[in-house]
């Protein structure tokens, strides 16, 4: 589905003009209550538009062997500080364990990569679309 209108922004301010990094992104009350009220889908939403589930991998030395150890990870990248403020918080509200890591000196992502946290990702969020 697609809107179009020239008052978009009028009930949702999120939408205005320039550039969502360098512009205030805040939820309304009733937008609020609406996450409030389905976490998971605001999550969902968010994560199938800029995030990913990706396979991880790392190597550890395991009685003098180097071997490589492979996990599951979702990652969600935005320059807004608004957005991911807001994604962070409702992984929290939910019980999502969650980190961030930056691009640079740019903390530009969300991580959640801890065991419990990707098997509730994985149940709620699932494949992209």
């Amino acid at each position: 589905m697609k809107v179009y209108s020239n008052h978009l922004w009028c009930l949702f301010p999120q939408h205005g003009r320039g550039k969502k990094h360098e512009r205030l992104i805040e939820l309304s009350d009733w937008q609020q209550r609406i996450v409030d009220a389905y976490p998971w889908r605001f999550l969902r939403g968010l994560f199938h538009s800029d995030g990913c589930r990706v396979t991880n991998w790392t190597t550890r030395l395991v009685g003098g062997e180097r071997k490589r150890y492979e996990y599951p990870r979702y990652l969600f990248t935005n320059k807004s500080d608004d957005i991911r403020k807001l994604c962070s918080d409702t992984l929290t509200q939910v019980g999502v364990a969650w980190t961030t890591l930056a691009r640079g000196s740019d903390p530009f992502h969300i991580s959640v990569a801890r065991r419990a946290s990707v098997a509730l990702m994985d149940a709620h969020i699932g494949p992209k679309c």
